[in-house]
């Protein structure tokens, strides 16, 4: 043990032992004063070494033999998660309060704030970019943490407006200080500085290399119905959903999607109004220019449906080339009333090419022609004077089909429904959905004709009644219309013949010598509607189906053959007449009249 004492020792003489005891004084002094910690004023900056981390405290040494404590939340991050450990350098700063069981209070927390505010005005006063969190969306823009507070304008987010802020928060931006108060705390920060000097950059040199036909390679941007915007460094430039592909692009997203990087072609460039023009699908081969040696005439191939219209489907051949299957051309016999009723978008197909145009970019397909044309052999299968059965699938005026099997329809003309009925319209015998029997009259498998009769499947009554009756024979019919110019007159059911108003009563001299003066309305009253009477048939035309008839001709025979049996009468008794006496008995009124 050492021990220090003022006194004179052995052999010394006062002088020395004073002049020792001063020595020893300052010895004294000196270690003392080493054994005290250096005083630093509350809030110096300090940097310690961690020395010791318990669930409570962090305790630095800062040295000169001074340690001190920092509570351990001050080095946890938001999760809660200690973000030191011993040996890690740190800044703190003295706290006011003393010791702590040996040890001065430290702050951690006050040291980054301090750290942070130097940070933020070397920034300001360099204009250099710094890094910081956004921290959460508060009134006209955002908070932005970079140990201490500070505000992002929304105007200041970026080039252009953003709709939603709260994309942003929790992710960390670099920003440009352009306002700093460190006084009153307040510091302002701008994203869109940065953004513009580096779109600025980037643009001299895009600038630099574009021209018309470079090839150059961008991100897509953004899109629209029609086309998609792509940064090109700097500068944005238009890829048209029609310069896409050379197959069909309804739309830009069946292509390209947004942060898809591409090569394209320049199409156009205004450098004055830096606006350019792009095309993707120019870097490949037109499909369409050997098309017609790809595709000849009469080739079959086989391709998807792509799209359907009111007038035909469109089937893709290969990606960029597609011809047209018109309505007309989808099958032989089935009705096409929409061609969505026969293909649908996505059915693949065998189509036989009809006509190429490369130059039109067109192409003729049909769906038809891969079949057999059953019209083609319909007259080996239907023959002229064959019956058939069908169904009555549309009336017109002019007659009715009958659809006698799957898309063949054959016309029974409104002359053909019946030998004698004299029909207007079809519907007054036939309705639609009737099964109804007819024979075949004759087939045009060429022009796709098919003809039927339904009154062939009877005798054609006229010709029976042209083969049983001559000219000169008497009949009797029933008047059934009546004309200014004569009446109708029914022989036999559905046989009709006409007599002429000039055939209806006697001829000129007998009504001169009858009294001509009532002869007209005689005349007049000659036929009524339902009168059955004799009628001479005077004139027969089988070709025309007419017949003349003749009322006064029938009261000439009458009077013939009363004559005749009065003179065989008078010749059997042996009786002479004279030529007067004949002429009276013929002025005679006769039964009939």
């Amino acid at each position: 043990m050492v021990s220090i004492s003022n006194r004179p020792q052995a052999g010394e003489s006062e002088g020395e032992a004073v002049s020792s005891g001063n020595s020893r004084e300052s010895f004294e002094q000196l270690l003392e004063s080493y054994s005290q910690p250096t005083h630093f004023h509350d809030g110096a900056m300090l940097k310690g070494r961690v020395l010791k981390v318990t669930g409570e405290y962090v305790f630095v040494d800062v040295g000169h033999k001074l340690e001190g404590i920092v509570p351990i939340a001050q080095f946890k991050d938001r999760d809660g998660v200690v973000q030191v450990k011993p040996g890690d350098e740190v800044d703190v700063t003295m706290e006011r309060g003393g010791d702590r069981e040996g040890y001065v209070t430290l702050s951690h927390e006050k040291a980054q704030r301090a750290r942070v505010w130097e940070d933020l005005e070397k920034a300001f006063n360099d204009q250099t970019p710094i890094k910081g969190r956004v921290i959460e969306r508060v009134k006209g823009g955002l908070s932005v943490d970079f140990g201490v507070r500070a505000f992002l304008p929304g105007s200041q987010v970026d080039v252009k407006p953003i709709r939603n802020l709260d994309a942003l928060k929790g992710q960390e931006i670099e920003v440009r200080v352009i306002k700093f108060n460190r006084r009153r705390g307040n510091v302002v920060v701008s994203r869109k500085v940065l953004l513009e000097e580096e779109i600025n950059a980037r643009k001299s040199v895009t600038l630099s290399h574009l021209a018309e036909g470079a090839v150059v390679r961008g991100v897509i941007k953004n899109m629209t119905d029609y086309g998609a915007f792509v940064d090109l460094g700097g500068l944005d430039g238009l890829l048209h959903v029609t310069d896409m592909s050379w197959g069909r692009a309804s739309h830009p997203s069946d292509v390209v999607q947004v942060g898809e990087e591409v090569d394209l072609l320049v199409l156009k460039f205004d450098r004055e109004k830096e606006r350019v023009a792009l095309g993707l699908k120019q870097l490949y081969p037109d499909p369409w220019h050997d098309a017609d040696q790809k595709y000849p005439v009469g080739t079959h191939i086989k391709g998807k449906v792509v799209n359907v219209t009111d007038y035909g489907a469109f089937v893709e051949l290969e990606p960029g080339v597609e011809g047209l299957v018109h309505v007309s051309e989808m099958s032989w016999s089935k009705r096409v009333k929409h061609p969505s009723k026969f293909v649908h978008p996505g059915d693949n197909v065998e189509v036989e090419v009809l006509d190429v145009q490369p130059a039109e970019r067109r192409i003729s397909l049909s769906l038809r022609q891969t079949e057999p044309n059953p019209w083609h052999t319909l007259a080996d299968r239907y023959r002229e004077g064959s019956k058939v059965e069908g169904k009555v699938r549309n009336l017109t005026d002019f007659g009715a089909f009958i659809e006698i099997e799957d898309g063949i329809d054959g016309l029974v003309h409104v002359s053909d429904i019946s030998w004698t009925k004299r029909i207007k319209h079809p519907s007054e015998v036939l309705k639609k959905g009737d099964k109804v029997e007819a024979v075949v009259l004759s087939v045009d498998g060429e022009n796709r004709r098919l003809s039927l009769g339904i009154k062939q499947l009877t005798p054609d009554a006229w010709e029976n009644f042209f083969e049983r009756y001559r000219v000169g024979d008497v009949v009797r019919g029933k008047v059934v219309r009546i004309a200014s110019f004569g009446a109708f007159v029914e022989i036999e059911p559905g046989i009709e013949g006409l007599c002429h108003v000039s055939e209806a009563g006697p001829d000129k001299d007998q009504r001169g010598r009858r009294g001509g003066a009532t002869a007209p309305a005689a005349e007049e009253s000659a036929f009524t509607v339902g009168q059955e009477m004799a009628f001479k048939i005077i004139k027969l035309s089988p070709e025309e189906h007419k017949i003349g008839l003749s009322l006064r001709a029938v009261g000439q025979e009458i009077e013939r053959q009363e004559l005749n049996s009065y003179l065989q009468e008078q010749r059997a008794g042996g009786a002479t007449s004279t030529l007067g006496e004949m002429m009276s008995l013929k002025d005679r009124p006769s039964d009939h009249d």
